[in-house]
């Protein structure tokens, strides 16, 4: 268990605006990562193993892409006890994001609204922060079972047109093949203008086809195969998420994740911030995730790889987004306002389920 209690950190965190709070807290993990101040969030992680893609994940709780954009803090999120952490999303080459103010908090509804626009220090600069990790480190030594999985989550400079998108994806996949576990294209925040088109049939048809080609490539470079997932948006109707299935089963993709943030605002309506321009994440995302996951699981059959993510506040919330269809699911907003004790409090529940 934590020896400080996030019920103490958290009203310091949020008097402060949210994006100080979030460099704040990351900086810190970072820095103390690996250290006996560690033992401030440290939590035993839940044996709850599982087998998704090919990899041996010890539970089935993850951490979401979009908290760690440069793959800082790794070992501190191993420390508190989930069975995978994703990291990124990383582009080409480094880019500070959209103009500050770009976060916002809406606590009536548990919830967040972000434009933060793929802020990252770059490709180099994110590989060499994997590579010095300790985990990584341990991860040669010992790559069998029973270890954290890590994925990396990959996306386009927003400098680059669209229609050179592709050419992103591949010098990102090169870059971070070696190092993951598994690889995530991120082709669904709302944040980088015109992302969201590479989800329609001839764009994410190219998009894959290029991606399967150099994995192949790279398995054979390297003596391994690397699952690749696709990352989506809960905004999509049913037509949409069945071109999708058919475009990940036509190109044979190891997996799916859904979803990313949302446009919508219908479930918070006449909040403070809630016309703030960018993804809404948190528990109004709840529904419209399950939504897609359900679509999902009936269009790829039961035994494609789904992650499930978005709305995760409690063992509860995590349970629907399984009974919908996922293998296993990750968090990001609820760990900003539960703590690292929603970690483990899944986990369990999802293990004796």
């Amino acid at each position: 268990m934590p020896l400080l209690p996030y019920g103490l950190a958290r009203p310091f965190l949020f008097n402060l605006d949210p994006e100080t709070a979030h460099d704040l807290t990351l900086d810190a993990l970072a820095r103390t990562q690996g250290t006996p101040l560690s033992w401030a969030w440290c939590n035993g992680r839940v044996n709850d193993p599982v087998t998704l893609a090919g990899l041996h994940f010890p539970n089935r709780v993850g951490l979401a892409a979009g908290l760690d954009k440069n793959a800082r803090a790794i070992d501190a999120f191993a420390s508190m006890g989930f069975g995978f952490v994703e990291v990124g999303t990383v582009t080409p080459l480094a880019q500070p994001g959209n103009p500050k103010p770009r976060m916002f908090r809406l606590p009536q509804a548990n919830a967040l609204i972000n434009r933060l626009g793929f802020n990252n220090a770059g490709l180099d600069a994110f590989v060499l922060n994997v590579r010095n990790s300790r985990f990584q480190s341990q991860r040669d030594v010992n790559p069998g079972p029973g270890r954290m999985i890590l994925g990396l989550n990959i996306g386009k400079n927003a400098a680059t047109p669209i229609e050179k998108a592709n050419d992103d994806y591949l010098t990102c996949l090169a870059g971070v093949y070696p190092y993951a576990d598994y690889v995530t294209v991120n082709i669904s925040s709302p944040n980088t203008k015109n992302l969201r088109d590479l989800q329609s049939d001839a764009a994410l048809d190219a998009l894959l086809a290029a991606l399967k080609s150099r994995q192949t490539e790279l398995a054979d470079q390297h003596g391994k195969r690397v699952p690749l997932f696709l990352k989506i948006a809960p905004d999509l109707e049913q037509a949409q998420v069945q071109a999708i299935a058919d475009a990940l089963l036509r190109h044979a993709m190891d997996g799916v994740i859904a979803t990313n943030t949302t446009l919508s605002r219908d479930a918070v309506k006449g909040m403070a911030h809630a016309e703030e321009a960018g993804g809404l994440s948190g528990s109004p995302v709840l529904e419209a995730s399950n939504r897609v996951v359900r679509a999902l699981r009936t269009a790829l059959g039961k035994d494609f790889p789904i992650i499930g993510v978005g709305g995760i506040l409690s063992a509860a919330d995590a349970a629907s987004k399984m009974e919908a269809g996922a293998n296993v699911v990750q968090i990001y907003t609820g760990l900003i306002y539960k703590g690292p004790a929603l970690v483990s409090e899944v986990a369990k529940t999802l293990a004796r389920s």
